[in-house]
């Protein structure tokens, strides 16, 4: 109570401090500061933020009603250093006296620092918006043309400032539309043939519609349209500029009669100019020029090749097989002339990650006629690229890593790469399970071998349904490591063949052909050293029913792998209830399940649909689906050649029970931009990985978990769950899944943003091997048991990165009884404090 009386008279202090402070104090005699802009739009308020973006002066920016950026300017003293300077050199006597205390050097370092700490307040600060008359018409002038350019042509704004003392003012602002005017009618004059005939196929696609209120933008909109599909369509000198609309209002009560005018291409010589119809151009030829360079422009060309109708030349002897090139360039040979082409080749070049970006030039020959000249600069044959970051999570206190890569370009002569990445990380462990004295007592290491190749490669033709403009790809990879990290230490084999590929800007598929995973676990005597609830569990028991002797703790691993193995046989050990045995039995199938080496065979198929148009877009939607698949040929095949089985009744591939199951991921996430910096964020996700055949249950690393900075933020990560066990395992983990997260994002002030959030989900056991009714899902009553979290969160955004804090308090724990799970720990003693790098989603 003492904390909290503190910290309430902290903020009435505060509150208290600021309210005292004069927001006039940087205001001169003959100055008014702005407080307030108000904008009645046919005498009702309107307070939208399209309407107060066009007033040239806002008030101070306030945070619960107070302006804090403007007392933060207010505490900086202006010409600081010729008030410091004069109050030195005023007292000879007392300049002396510091000198001699604090010599001279650092009694410039003093005048320094308070001058630098003048500036930061001024910096962070905000100063006082001071009304300026000349602003106040200008805002008047926006506000008619924006209603103007919305169709209101008789819209008039006027002013009125109001005094509300000697130094401060409001202004309001008092907008009459008037009645709007209407598209009434759209002819058109085209003056070229070849331009009319285009644009009547297209008419129906025009953005301009009758009896629509007029908007400049959609007259904007259509220009672009046409310049957009007449340069698509072989009318290589057209431009914007020669589409005009000519308005008609006069007498025509409200409406707007529209002519669109599109003359003849201008031609301009010397001294004269000239008209003619435009023309349709098609491409004759198309040269790419493989190793260009400034320097060697005008030498003469050592070797060439024709491919598909494709010129290619190089100075030297031609490096690249020509359909590579050629599948990059979307410019054909005796074809229409499309713009659009240029900019397509321009993109898949780039994405070979072999060519400095791309010119490409067209000559205009004299029969109506174009010549593309594609001048492609290679990149060095070797690349090295480096990098490190700094990392924390629920395993480790910090963590270090550093990834050196060397990538090696055009490896076959198809301009495919060929990259080599080695990894390793140490960091320092939160786990007293290492009995180790070392502070960085994880490490991994490992390497990663990749080569892309820019086509499918399948031994037949899929041209037909995946068109290079798709931009189709071809992935191999084989990665090694090995890491020391939660105790059990492990290796890993990981082989994939993948395939990718874009049928348009938002949509990008993945096929993984097949994905093998081999999983090796070095150190599962250690388990119970890992797990220590489970132990404790464990061990627990054994000292209740005596089994080794008053209070003997069992040892890991001979005698707590002795208890589980007796408990599970005919003759458990005396003084074990039923409950006991099942306790048992769950800590010996996780040991089991957490220990085991792992084969996985799967194939998968991932899809995204992003309609982000940018990385400022605030109001998109993100769907990611994927499907995966394994263990399905090992089975056939262990069933065609009559394969034995194990003593758990599973065939086995090098010594090695595989596993086989089923496994799908829908994520959902959309942006609302509110407007004024404000976002409302939503993201639903629902897993399920299903076993059968040659398995039980689900591989580790196949699983789900609840919890941490990208989920639920009220449970640190894998705490949450599996379903209402009051489980503390360190890693709870489940094979069904669902989150729903909903965030709203607002701006405090400059680059500081606050959010409000509320994350709900869990993790389940679904049609598997887990028995406990507490950790599975049984239908819908299930529903009951999903998690609720809620709190607050602040970010700094640096431009290139944001910088998290997210505090979440457990608001619906279903870990307590039916009745009790409301509020429970929903305090700051039990909250969980997440520090992230970029939004959760």
């Amino acid at each position: 109570m003492r904390i909290q009386s503190s910290k309430i008279a902290f903020y009435i202090v505060l509150s208290l401090f600021l309210a005292s402070c004069s927001t006039i104090k940087r205001v001169g005699e003959d100055e008014q500061l702005l407080t307030k802009n108000t904008v009645y739009v046919n005498d009702k308020v309107n307070n939208s933020e399209n309407i107060n973006n066009l007033l040239y002066q806002k008030a101070n920016r306030k945070l619960l009603t107070i302006p804090i950026r403007l007392h933060i300017y207010n505490l900086a003293r202006p010409d600081i250093d010729s008030i410091l300077e004069a109050n030195i050199t005023k007292n000879p006597k007392r300049e002396r006296r510091l000198e001699r205390f604090l010599s001279r050097k650092q009694l410039d370092e003093y005048i320094a620092s308070r001058i630098g700490i003048n500036k930061w307040l001024k910096k962070t600060g905000e100063a006082p918006i001071i009304l300026n008359p000349e602003k106040t018409k200008r805002s008047i002038n926006r506000l008619e043309a924006y209603y103007f350019h919305n169709g209101w042509f008789t819209a008039k704004a006027e002013s009125e400032t109001i005094r509300i003392d000697s130094s401060r003012s409001k202004v309001d602002y008092f907008v009459n539309t008037g009645d709007p005017y209407m598209v009434d009618s759209l002819t058109v004059k085209i003056s070229s043939p070849e331009i009319d005939t285009l644009y009547r196929r297209s008419e129906k696609k025009s953005r301009i519609q009758l009896n629509k209120q007029y908007k400049t933008v959609t007259f904007e909109q259509e220009k672009d349209r046409l310049n957009k599909y007449f340069r698509n369509s072989g009318v290589y000198h057209f431009s914007e500029d020669y589409v005009y609309f000519e308005m008609d209002t006069i007498d025509t009560n409200k409406k707007v009669k529209v002519e669109l005018q599109i003359r003849d291409r201008l031609i301009k010589n010397q001294d004269s100019s000239r008209r003619e119809p435009f023309k349709i151009y098609k491409v004759k030829d198309v040269n790419i020029f493989t190793d260009y360079s400034y320097n060697d422009r005008n030498k003469q060309q050592k070797d060439s090749a024709t491919y598909k109708g494709y010129n290619l030349f190089s100075n030297e002897k031609l490096r690249f097989k020509p359909k590579a090139l050629t599948d990059a360039v979307f410019i054909t040979p005796d074809s229409t002339f499309r713009d659009k082409d240029r900019t397509m080749s321009y993109r898949h070049i780039s994405e070979l990650r072999t060519f400095k970006y791309p010119n490409i030039e067209y000559i205009e020959n004299a029969d109506t006629t174009l010549t593309a000249n594609v001048f492609l600069t290679p990149l060095k044959k070797f690349g090295v690229e480096f990098s490190a970051e700094v990392s924390q999570s629920n395993i480790q206190t910090i963590g270090l890593s550093f990834n050196p890569s060397v990538l090696m370009r055009n490896v076959f002569g198809g301009a495919e790469t060929l990259q080599l990445t080695a990894f390793g990380s140490i960091g320092s462990s939160k786990d007293a399970a290492l009995d180790q004295d070392d502070f960085f007592d994880i490490n991994e290491w490992g390497a990663d071998l990749k080569l892309t190749i820019p086509r499918l490669l399948l031994p037949f033709n899929t041209t037909k349904f995946i068109p290079k403009s798709m931009s189709p790809s071809t992935r191999m990879s084989i990665s090694t490591s090995s890491q020391t990290n939660i105790g059990l230490d492990k290796q890993n084999l990981i082989g994939t063949l993948n395939y990718r590929w874009k049928p348009n800007e938002k949509v990008t598929n993945r096929f993984d052909l097949f994905s093998i995973q081999y999983v090796k676990n070095l150190n599962p005597d250690n388990y119970f050293n890992v797990y220590s609830t489970s132990y404790n569990i464990l061990n627990d028991i054994a000292q209740d029913v005596n089994y080794i002797g008053p209070n003997a703790e069992l040892g890991i691993p001979g005698q707590a792998n002795t208890f589980i193995q007796e408990a599970a046989s005919n003759n458990p050990p005396f003084g074990l209830s039923s409950d006991n045995i099942q306790n048992i039995s769950y800590i010996g199938e996780r040991q089991e399940r957490l220990t085991e080496n792992n084969l996985i065979i799967a194939s998968s198929y991932n899809y995204i649909r992003d309609n982000r148009t940018s990385l400022f877009d605030e109001n998109f939607s993100i769907f990611r689906g994927k499907i995966e698949s394994a263990g399905n040929l090992l089975s056939l095949g262990s069933k065609a050649f009559g394969a034995p089985k194990n003593i758990n009744d599973n065939y086995e591939v090098f010594d090695v029970a595989y596993s086989q199951y089923i496994k799908t991921e829908l994520d959902y996430i959309k942006h609302w931009d509110l407007g004024k910096k404000q976002v409302l964020a939503l993201r639903t996700f629902f897993g399920i990985a299903i076993p059968y055949g040659n398995s039980n249950s689900i591989p580790f690393s196949k699983s789900f978990f609840a919890g941490g900075t990208n989920d639920n933020r009220a449970w640190t990560a894998y705490s949450l769950g599996p379903g209402s066990s009051d489980s503390n395992d360190e890693f709870n983990e489940a094979n069904m899944k669902l989150a729903f997260n909903l965030e709203y994002r607002f701006n405090i002030f400059e680059d500081f943003y606050g959010a409000l959030f509320a994350d709900a989900g869990n993790i389940w056991n679904a049609l598997d091997n887990i028995e406990d009714p507490q950790a599975t899902f049984t239908g819908f009553q299930s529903l009951e048991d999903i998690a609720l979290g809620t709190g607050f969160g602040l970010r700094y955004d640096f431009g290139f990165i944001i910088f998290r804090f997210d505090v979440g308090f457990k608001t619906y724990d279903p870990s307590y009884p039916m009745g009790e799970r409301w509020l429970n720990d929903y305090n700051f003693r039990k909250a969980v404090y997440n520090i992230g790098i970029n939004y959760p989603f």
